[in-house]
């Protein structure tokens, strides 16, 4: 099938951005400023990058009122180009074909509500009391466990499996290999021997999240997990059973919760970080890549932790040289005090 195409003025019109140059100049898909070629869609959102407009072969790019001064080319002119591309970019992703209806192979719980409107795949699994509700697309070798809720429009793209007592609001997005609603890791000691402590939760997702491929979310020990709405979480992370997840918040690959923190509104965990267990972090926070979060954070902003890469044979004095500050300091401490007695 071939990509759809798009006139410059078209854009234009069903986006609400201002056209400069030719408004029928035609585009059938999108490319980076510096590769993209005729035909094609970029934009400019940072000004380091200002240098390859001139050399670009795009045929239309998306760019602000200040860099357009002096484009020769075709522009659409947006308040955020990035936003704007990001928006244009889905017009060019074709949608696979999914009519209504359940595959033969799928094992459905007579108790399950699937909606007839709903597409589910081959080989998946729904199990007891589960529903799914309209124009859901559970794809192939999903297992859908007992009382579940897929919201609607909601889609699982493939493998996807809800252990038990999950709740997908509306239109959110699971990738292939995530797993919704295992036993969250709650353990106690007797005897020198180790207890599981049931599991007695679920997880709530709420409207218009997306998960990544591979990524975990635990049921709460006795409470839910909450993902708000709008959470967004890249692949390979884990959310600890009971934490909760403010609306708008976003988190890059291989992120880690422990048990019972919440995060706040409108934060953004970096790739690699870590929230230790039953901490609080406000809305407005950045943590940065490979940074791990000790302790609560009330005030909003941008924090980190670690130490910034450098050459091995550096890093091994400095670590050597850090194994001794606890020593440094307590000598600096002492010195006032030892001129006072000097001095005497």
């Amino acid at each position: 099938m071939a990509n759809p195409a798009y006139s410059a003025a078209e854009l234009a019109q069903r986006f609400g951005l201002e056209l400069q140059g030719d408004g029928a100049v035609r585009v059938h898909g999108v490319g980076t400023l510096a590769r993209a070629q005729a035909g094609q869609l970029a934009f400019l959102a940072n000004s380091k990058y200002r240098g390859q407009l001139a050399e670009s072969q795009a045929s239309v790019v998306v760019l602000r009122t200040e860099d357009a001064a002096g484009h020769a080319g075709t522009a659409l002119i947006a308040r955020d180009p990035y936003a704007a591309f990001a928006k244009m970019s889905a017009l060019f992703e074709p949608e696979p074909a999914r009519p209504a209806g359940i595959h033969a192979s799928a094992d459905i719980a007579a108790d399950a509500h699937v909606d007839a409107s709903a597409h589910v795949g081959a080989f998946v699994s729904i199990g007891a009391r589960s529903r799914v509700e309209a124009g859901a697309v559970i794809g192939p070798g999903c297992v859908i466990g007992e009382d579940c809720v897929v919201g609607a429009g909601s889609e699982l793209l493939a493998r996807v499996t809800l252990v038990t007592r999950v709740r997908l609001g509306q239109r959110v997005t699971v990738h292939p290999g995530a797993v919704l609603g295992a036993a969250g890791f709650g353990l106690a000691m007797e005897a020198g021997k180790w207890l599981n402590v049931p599991q007695l939760g679920g997880v709530v997702v709420g409207d218009d999240c997306e998960i990544g491929a591979n990524t975990t979310i635990d049921r709460g020990a006795i409470e839910d997990t909450v993902l708000e709405e709008d959470v967004r979480l890249d692949n390979q992370i884990q959310i600890g059973h009971n934490v909760f997840v403010g609306a708008h918040t976003a988190m890059a690959g291989c992120a880690a919760v422990a048990g019972s923190a919440r995060i706040g509104r409108y934060c953004l965990i970096g790739g690699a970080a870590g929230v230790l267990g039953h901490l609080e972090i406000c809305d407005k926070v950045m943590v940065t890549a490979m940074s791990l979060v000790t302790h609560s954070i009330r005030e909003p902003g941008e924090y980190s932790s670690g130490t910034p890469l450098m050459d091995n044979r550096s890093w091994r004095k400095n670590a050597a040289r850090f194994k001794q500050l606890d020593a440094l300091a307590r000598r600096i401490g002492r010195a006032p005090a030892d001129r006072e007695d000097q001095s005497g």
